[in-house]
């Protein structure tokens, strides 16, 4: 009997247990033992484990989270670890190793795959910045919290005449800024993949005030880059990310914004809250063909691959590809937004 190991690393985000359903629903069909990996890489390498059945995970679809819990533990930072995960894995006799995560999690993946273990990625992530699929599940959950923040924000803006600077989640990328200031109507937006111009987008805020609007919406996302933060002495994770919260962008573009245009200024943080909650349909049903998509790879002795969704269809693609670069916003995408900023 085949047996399957499953976990999901880095943040969690709605739909991973829509995903570990399928994944067990499946593997019983094809008559795979499926086996827990608690905490993401972490439980790997303390053999921290729990059995799966198709009975335990019958009604986890439209839960937040994730049973298995998760990490941002990188088992390849240390050597130990590394060669504890390695001996794990013989040691439990997997036939393979689903791994369900973003960027990092998946580029850990496929360096093991590399390494001789026969490995299937999922993707999720609330960024949306997964190569070579057109979404993640996790990212239409995300940003429907988001847009429901902003549409609430707008309502205290308007009341008392202010501008709210809104703060969403996104690293490297802008996608979840993008959909949540389109989708809302905001009046700028900033993302990563374009620079920064703080003064035209503050000459935009007085001119929709002297046309009468007399508030203003500015989604930002989290990574983007601002003259006054400084990096260099930022606290990092296991993959030497830079632990965004530290930066406060939100803030630092609100006190622009209020001593540029003299505007009363708000910024509010959407933070964690947007990882949380039952997932939307989209994402379910995105997160269950992902999943069924892994374990008939795995029958078929497809490994090395990422189930992927591209146009209506659910495909693989190798990890190796998938974790080569970030799928960023392009510039045609963000000029479409532009067209609303009059």
């Amino acid at each position: 009997m085949k047996k399957i190991g499953v976990l999901t690393g880095g943040g969690d985000c709605p739909g991973l247990n829509s995903a570990i359903r399928a994944v067990v629903v499946k593997a019983e069909e094809f008559g795979f033992e499926v086996v827990g990996i608690k905490y993401g890489w972490q439980g790997l390498i303390n053999l921290d484990l729990e059995s799966l059945n198709s009975e335990q995970v019958e009604e986890i679809s439209s839960w937040g989270g994730t049973i298995l819990g998760s990490s941002r533990t990188n088992p390849l930072k240390k050597e130990e670890d590394k060669k504890k995960v390695l001996e794990n894995i013989k040691k439990l006799d997997l036939s393979c190793l689903v791994a369900i995560g973003g960027d990092d999690t998946l580029g850990v993946a496929n360096k093991l795959h590399q390494e001789g273990v026969p490995a299937i990625g999922i993707p999720k992530t609330m960024d949306n910045d997964l190569f070579h699929t057109d979404y993640t599940f996790g990212f239409d959950s995300a940003v429907s919290v988001s847009l429901d923040a902003l549409e609430r924000l707008r309502d205290t803006a308007k009341s008392h005449r202010r501008v709210i600077v809104f703060e969403v989640m996104g690293r490297h990328t802008g996608w979840v800024a993008l959909f949540t200031g389109l989708a809302g109507g905001a009046d700028w937006i900033l993302i990563p993949e374009v620079p920064v111009d703080l003064e035209e987008m503050c000459n935009h805020l007085k001119k929709i005030r002297e046309r009468g609007k007399l508030y203003g919406l500015v989604v930002v996302s989290e990574g983007i880059e601002l003259p006054q933060v400084k990096e260099k002495d930022k606290e990092v994770d296991a993959f030497g990310h830079i632990i965004l919260k530290e930066r406060g962008v939100g803030e630092l573009v609100a006190k622009e914004v209020e001593e540029q245009t003299g505007f009363e200024t708000r910024f509010a943080v959407i933070g964690h809250i947007q990882r949380g909650g039952a997932p939307t349909v989209f994402d379910r049903i995105l997160a269950t063909r992902c999943g069924i998509k892994a374990v008939e790879l795995i029958k078929e002795g497809k490994f090395g691959k990422m189930t992927c969704l591209q146009g209506n269809e659910i495909t693989a693609v190798d990890l190796e590809l998938a974790t080569s670069e970030q799928k960023k916003v392009p510039q045609k995408l963000y000029e479409l937004a532009r067209t609303f900023f009059k």
